[in-house]
C-alpha cells in the first residue's frame, strides 16, 4: 500500500501561510487529507482561530491516543534576510527550509502520515484522535483549549497524549518532555509626584522605589529546584519611564516582570508574594503602585510511567538513543492537555524554532514518523 510521505506533508504545509491566527490553508488541507483516510473530521471554531478534531474508530471502544500539534507559526520577521522563501518549503544541503518548518509543521506531518498509515496497515482495537490547532503561538484563547471545551461538551475522550513539539535541544531522540514550568507575567506602574531634578524633595521619585521593589523581587531566590524541575527562574524584561527630559523627575515609571515557576509554586501563591512586597515599597515609599497580573499556565508533571517509557522504548528501538526526561523550556500547548489526560512531548531538534532561515533535517522528519509509529504499536499492542 502506498503509505504517506512526511516529508512532502511537511511542504505542503510550509507552503501555507498560517502565521496566527491565520488559517492559510493548513487546517484545511489535513481536514480533507485525514477524512480522505477514514477519520472523522470536526472544525472547531472560536474567536476566529480555525481548529481540528479528528478521530479514527469508536469514541467509547477500547483505549483512545492522540496527538496535539499546531500549524500556526510566528511572522517571519525581515523577510530580506532571509536565503529563501520563507513559505516555499526548499530542501537545500539535506534540509528544508521555511517558517514552521521545525515548529511544528514537520512534527504535525510526522504524526498524521504514522495515524494514518497505521489505522491502514495494523487497525487498533481502540481509537486515534488528532487534534490541530491555529492558536499555539498566539494567545492560546481559543485554540487547544477550544478543542477540549468542545470534547467536555460532546463525552470525547483521550487516554493518553503526545505533543509532537520540538524537544530536543541539539541531537535526534535526546529530550522527552514530562512536564512544564508555569509562567507568569507582572505589569508594574508605580505613581508619584512630578518635581525638577534640582528639588527632590518636593517630588516623590516613582523610578527611585520601583527600582526598589525590582531589586527585592529579583534578588530572592524563590527555590533550589525540586525533584523533576530546575530553579524558579524571575527575569526583569523591561523597565520604561518614557521621559525626554533630564531635569524632570516624573510622575510615572513601569516595568514588566516574567516568572518561570516549578511545582513549589503556583500562580496563586507567586501573586501573593509579589504582592507582598508591592506593599512593603509603597509603605516605605509613599509611592502607590498598580499591578496587573497574567499567569499563561500553571507548572504540571506527567510522572515517569506508561507513557515516558513507551516513548523512551520507541526511540530506543529506532533510534538506539535513550532520551531524558525534561522539564525545561517554555510552555506549551501540553499545559492545556495535562487537565484533560497525561501528557508528554516529544519531536525534532528545535534549536532554528522561531529564527531566520528556520530549517529541519529532512532525515529527520522520516525518523519521526518511525518513532510515532513505534508508540502507536507498543500502544496498541
Amino acid at each position: 500500500m502506498t503509505q504517506i510521505d512526511p516529508v512532502s506533508l511537511t511542504a505542503d504545509l510550509i507552503r501555507c501561510p498560517s502565521v496566527t491566527p491565520e488559517e492559510g490553508g493548513a487546517i484545511s488541507l489535513l481536514e480533507r487529507l485525514l477524512t480522505e483516510h477514514g477519520f472523522t473530521c470536526t472544525r472547531i471554531e472560536r474567536g476566529g482561530i480555525h481548529n481540528l478534531f479528528a478521530r479514527w474508530g469508536a469514541g467509547n471502544n477500547g483505549r483512545s491516543f492522540g496527538f496535539n500539534g499546531h500549524t500556526d507559526v510566528v511572522p517571519i520577521g525581515d523577510a530580506a534576510a532571509w536565503s529563501v522563501d520563507p513559505f516555499g518549503a526548499e530542501i537545500k544541503d539535506g534540509f528544508m527550509y521555511g517558517r514552521g518548518a521545525t515548529d511544528m509543521k514537520s512534527g504535525v506531518a510526522a504524526f498524521v502520515a504514522a495515524a494514518i498509515d497505521f489505522v491502514k496497515d495494523t487497525p487498533p482495537d481502540g481509537s486515534i484522535v488528532i487534534t490541530i490547532t491555529g492558536d499555539e503561538e498566539g494567545d492560546a484563547l481559543d485554540g487547544t483549549t477550544a478543542i477540549l471545551d468542545w470534547m467536555d461538551a460532546n463525552g470525547e475522550k483521550i487516554d493518553h497524549c503526545l505533543v509532537g513539539e520540538p524537544t530536543s535541544p541539539n541531537t535526534m531522540g535526546e529530550m522527552m518532555k514530562i512536564g512544564r514550568r508555569g509562567s507568569m507575567t507582572v505589569f508594574f506602574k508605580a505613581t508619584g509626584i512630578q518635581g525638577h531634578s534640582a528639588y527632590p524633595h518636593r517630588a516623590n521619585n516613582p523610578v527611585t522605589a520601583l527600582v526598589r521593589l525590582l531589586d527585592r523581587v529579583a534578588q530572592h531566590e524563590l527555590d533550589q529546584g525540586t525533584e523533576h524541575f530546575d530553579q524558579s527562574t524571575l527575569a526583569i524584561t523591561t523597565v520604561d519611564v518614557g521621559n525626554p527630559a533630564t531635569n524632570v523627575i516624573p510622575a510615572f515609571a513601569k516595568a514588566t516582570v516574567n516568572i518561570r515557576f516549578n511545582d513549589a509554586h503556583s500562580g496563586d501563591s507567586l501573586t501573593d508574594w509579589i504582592k507582598a512586597e508591592v506593599d512593603k515599597v509603597a509603605a516605605e515609599t509613599g509611592i502607590s503602585f498598580e499591578m496587573t497580573i497574567k499567569v499563561s499556565g500553571e507548572s504540571f508533571i506527567t510522572p515517569p510511567g506508561e507513557l515516558s517509557d513507551l516513548i523512551a522504548k520507541a526511540v530506543q528501538d529506532e533510534l538506539g538513543v535513550t532520551p531524558e526526561m525534561s522539564t525545561t523550556g517554555g510552555t506549551s500547548d501540553a499545559r492545556f492537555v495535562k487537565q484533560h489526560c497525561p501528557v508528554t512531548e516529544f519531536g525534532l531538534v528545535g534549536k532554528t524554532m522561531h529564527s531566520v532561515d528556520e530549517r529541519v533535517e529532512v532525515a529527520q522528519i522520516g525518523q519521526l514518523k518511525a518513532i510515532y509509529t513505534r508508540i502507536l504499536g507498543g500502544y496498541f499492542g
